[in-house]
Formats: C-alpha cells, sequence, structure tokens
C-alpha cells in the first residue's frame, strides 16, 4: 500500500481523551438537570443517557439534535466533540502496538 506524506507540519494534539458524555455529565451537573430528567425531555431512555455519560455510548447525530432541543446547545458542537475523541483514539490505538514494540526493543538493547 502507498502511503501519501504530507509537507505541512503536524499539529500538537493532546493526548487527553475526553468523551462528549463527561462534558454532558458536568451540563447536567451546572444545570441541576439529572439523567432521567434529561430523558424525559429528550425521550430517550435513561439508560442511553447513562451509557453517553459513561462514554460507553456515541453520540450521534439525532441525538445531538435533541441534546440541542432539550439544552440549547448546538448540535454541530457535541457532533464534533465526539468526532475528536473518536480520532483520538483511533489514532492512539493505532500508535500503541508501536509504543510497546519501541519499549521491547529499548529493554532488549
Amino acid at each position: 500500500m502507498t502511503t501519501m506524506t504530507s509537507t505541512r507540519t503536524a499539529r500538537p494534539e493532546s493526548d487527553l481523551l475526553i468523551h462528549p458524555g463527561e462534558l454532558l455529565a458536568e451540563e447536567l451537573e451546572i444545570r441541576g438537570l439529572t439523567q432521567r430528567e434529561l430523558a424525559t425531555a429528550m425521550e430517550r431512555p435513561v439508560q442511553a443517557i447513562n451509557e453517553i455519560v459513561k462514554g460507553k455510548k456515541s453520540i450521534t447525530a439525532e441525538t445531538a439534535v435533541q441534546l440541542e432541543d432539550a439544552l440549547g446547545i448546538p448540535a454541530h458542537l457535541w457532533l464534533n466533540m465526539q468526532s475528536t475523541f473518536d480520532l483520538r483514539r483511533a489514532r492512539q490505538a493505532r500508535q500503541a502496538p508501536n509504543d510497546t514494540t519501541k519499549r521491547a526493543a529499548r529493554k532488549s538493547a
């Protein structure tokens, strides 16, 4: 497989992974809302909201629109947070085997 190389300088990227569910949990706390109240407002099961808050479930476009309606936070922000999280997680997973190989090489040297 041929890969293309870029002459552009890569931007530094944080290793910190924050699922948008963590930010949703903070937003609920700030507003004094429970997951049950949000689920009722969104007409979604409480379990779905809980799984998002725990980072077990991704925010879909439909969920983002429902969050926008319920909380007034634009849907594109929720989707951007989710896609950024997914991209960073994919990059970290891709780098993880390389990091392990490098550590093993250092130990054997």
